[in-house]
């Protein structure tokens, strides 16, 4: 499987020592091309050029971090974006600077139409589009691969949270880790520029996990992605729950030693990356709990309802799609684009005061 590996300037990491290297940001072609401040520029001189779309509601598992047990009243059909809404807005941020975009849900592989969705997304690469992602379960998505690959996929997030299938069936209330895995394997042999297996860690149900997870990169150039519990409606997020990533990352070197080796931070990270020396992958930690990564932050959100959402942990969203069908210019969509970003905070509250904020379920917003 290609894969643009991170192999040099590489340092041995020791008990406690979680400093990382980082990669300064490039300027982007919008910030170059203009004078002014861009568009998708907000008032603390970040960039906004990731953008993830949520296109259903709908989901095969029931995962307890994202869904609430009694499941989630979906919002009704006709109020959701449609396929040419979608591809409308996806244009119009592609044309002031964004060049990923990344599919969520739900669960992005269930809807009927995502391969050409995909193709649609595909056609705005002359606008300057260079990726398109997916984050996905796994679960219905290995006969997809290959028609995915051809309408110009380039990478995919796989959620996995353990291994073993009866945990599995504890964490998602359904059956099927086998497919996941699967589905893990088949991304790998189809070439795909990456494939990132996503793990939400929780203490007492699967944080003991971790080193087997960590064997997976042994020789599958994949990249697993530890996640900090976080808090939304319904996931009854406590701190007993949080396994903080330096925590994870001290055992992991009580383990491997000095093989375990810091990878540079990329531009805009969310992971800081790290690999077992000789192995074929690489790990990392999502830390958005115990070291958030604000300043860096070059994303925004549109969910399945036509809401965009400038922070994952904000409660403060804009309907484009009721400006879309009243009527509303692309003019017009792009200076409400422009005046959400702006509001965008410097920062996320801390873990206990997000953990009592009002803020709709993981589900709904999109991963």
């Amino acid at each position: 499987m290609p894969r643009r590996m991170a192999a040099l300037h590489t340092s041995a990491v020791r008990p406690g020592d979680v400093s990382s290297v980082s990669v300064p940001r490039p300027s982007s072609a919008a910030e170059q091309a203009s004078g002014q401040a861009p568009v998708l520029n907000d008032l603390f001189g970040r960039f906004h050029n990731y953008l993830r779309i949520s296109v259903t509601e709908r989901c095969n598992l029931r995962c307890q971090y994202c869904m609430p047990a009694e499941g989630i009243e979906l919002t009704e059909r006709s109020s959701l974006l449609t396929t040419a809404e979608i591809l409308r807005l996806a244009r119009i941020f592609v044309e002031q600077g964004v060049d990923k975009i990344r599919l969520t849900g739900g669960e992005p592989s269930i809807r009927k139409d995502i391969v050409e969705l995909v193709q649609g997304l595909d056609a705005l690469r002359p606008l300057g589009l260079r990726k398109i992602a997916m984050t996905t379960n796994g679960i219905a998505l290995r006969r997809k691969l290959p028609l995915l690959r051809r309408a110009g996929m380039d990478g995919l997030n796989i959620s996995l949270d353990t291994r073993d299938p009866r945990k599995f069936e504890v964490f998602t209330r359904r059956r099927g880790s086998e497919h996941v895995l699967r589905a893990i394997s088949e991304a790998g042999r189809l070439g795909f520029d990456f494939v990132k297996v996503n793990v939400v860690v929780m203490r007492g149900q699967n944080d003991d996990e971790v080193p087997a997870f960590v064997e997976m990169t042994h020789d599958e150039a994949v990249d697993v992605r530890f996640i900090e519990y976080m808090p939304f409606d319904g996931n009854q997020w406590g701190r007993r729950k949080l396994v903080g990533y330096r925590e994870l990352l001290d055992g992991l070197v009580r383990l491997y030693g000095d093989r375990v080796e810091r990878l540079p931070l990329e531009a805009n990270h969310t992971a800081k990356g790290y690999r077992i020396r000789g192995y074929r992958g690489q790990f990392g930690f999502i830390t958005s709990m115990t070291q958030s990564f604000c300043a860096d932050c070059n994303r925004v959100r549109v969910m399945a309802d036509g809401n965009l959402k400038v922070c994952l942990f904000g409660n403060t969203e804009v309907s484009l799609r009721d400006l879309i069908r009243g009527g509303a210019s692309d003019a017009q969509v792009v200076e409400t684009i422009s005046q959400a970003i702006k509001r965008k905070k410097r920062a996320h509250a801390g873990m206990d005061i997000l953990s009592q904020m009002p803020n709709r379920p993981m589900i709904k917003i999109g991963g």
